[in-house]
């Protein structure tokens, strides 16, 4: 199989993940299955996922090596491969827009972004970088909120005929203008905000869905999330949680049995905690009734190391995006999006996506 040369925007914490498990993976032996949901997808390895074009706006990253940037501050992210070595794709200066909250500026340099002095990257600049790097597949990391800048980099792997990852709770896929420009333009886009490989809302959903399986009414919930990393910083701005609010609340209504009241659902990122860095805690409660109405609660903390909760699950992502490109399918990937993101384009059940999304990756339907 040939190469699936990606370019990042966003190198934080998530690309750290992401390029310290291409590392991790490229080794063989016991890591080849551990962690993964796939080993081999469609014909595609870990290692065949090549780093060849980066995007950020923080002046620690910028002109750096990918390998060297991703474990540049303000990433908190854990170190499992300390062997990353150079990629040959250096960071290039991003577009800020919408990208960097202000509201960040007022905690410590090491917590939060510096945005380098340097000008900034144009629609042109990047078609252009794209092209030379021959990058086949863009994968979005920016900030929560960034729905100016995703915008700007989806428009741009439009042009340059690149298919677009959007990890990101900015409505890309899921939007029928977007998603007809994408369709319109050949280009394949997967989409949007990624489930974490055994996050908060996967296992929020899960529940959920058991207990409409089993016929227990569903009531109320609540999912707190805590985290000290640049993500629960940025998300201190409530103005910037629109998107990541309606995304997964929408991923847990989705699976209920019948809607809740939106009194008595919230699902959201709660309280920043600096040092917890990386680690994503999560507390869950769920209320309902059972036979005779007799009632029932069920309360779960999960403790997770954020970042490469999501790598694990970007690296299928990526490899499912170069086989649309492969088959020549443009608009959103309807079928890896329901498996793998919080808010596709269409909601279905996780049993029902996992085996459409095995259908896909054997080739029996798109």
């Amino acid at each position: 199989m040939s190469s699936i040369p990606v370019a990042i925007v966003g190198v934080g914490n998530c690309a750290s993940s992401l390029v310290q498990g291409l590392s991790y993976y490229s080794n063989g032996g016991s890591n080849d299955e551990q962690g993964l949901m796939h080993w081999d997808l469609a014909g595609y390895r870990p290692k065949d996922i090549e780093i060849v074009a980066a995007w950020d706006v923080d002046a620690r990253k910028v002109g750096k090596d990918v390998g060297e940037a991703i474990f540049a501050k303000p990433n908190c992210t854990a170190v499992f491969c300390d062997h990353v070595g150079k990629t040959g794709a250096i960071v290039s200066m991003g577009r800020v827009l919408d990208g960097a909250s202000d509201h960040m500026n007022a905690y410590h340099e090491d917590r939060r972004f510096i945005v380098a002095d340097l000008p900034q990257a144009t629609k042109a600049s990047v078609v252009e970088e794209l092209k030379r790097s021959g990058a086949q597949v863009m994968t979005n990391y920016l900030p929560v909120g960034s729905q100016e800048a995703t915008e700007f980099y989806a428009d741009a792997a439009i042009t340059a005929g690149v298919a677009f990852v959007n990890n990101i709770p900015v409505f890309i896929a899921s939007n029928p203008e977007w998603a007809e420009r994408f369709r319109a333009a050949g280009v394949p886009i997967l989409g949007d905000d990624i489930k974490a490989q055994l996050g908060a809302t996967i296992v929020h959903r899960t529940l959920t869905d058991l207990f409409a399986k089993r016929g227990v009414t569903l009531d109320r919930t609540y999912q707190l999330n805590t985290g000290g990393n640049t993500d629960f910083l940025n998300m201190t701005n409530k103005d910037r949680l629109a998107s990541k609010k309606k995304s997964k609340t929408e991923a847990v209504q989705s699976v209920a049995h019948s809607r809740l009241d939106d009194d008595n659902i919230h699902v959201g990122p709660s309280d920043y905690v600096a040092w917890q860095n990386d680690n994503k805690v999560c507390f869950l409660r769920m209320e309902g009734r059972m036979f005779g109405g007799v009632p029932l609660n069920l309360e779960l903390r999960l403790s997770v190391e954020d970042s490469p909760n999501s790598a694990g699950v970007a690296i299928d992502m990526i490899r499912c995006a170069k086989v649309a490109l492969d088959r020549k399918i443009g608009g959103p990937i309807l079928t890896p999006s329901s498996y793998f993101c919080k808010h596709p384009p269409v909601q279905v059940t996780d049993d029902e996506a996992y085996a459409a999304l095995e259908e896909f990756i054997a080739g029996t339907v798109n």
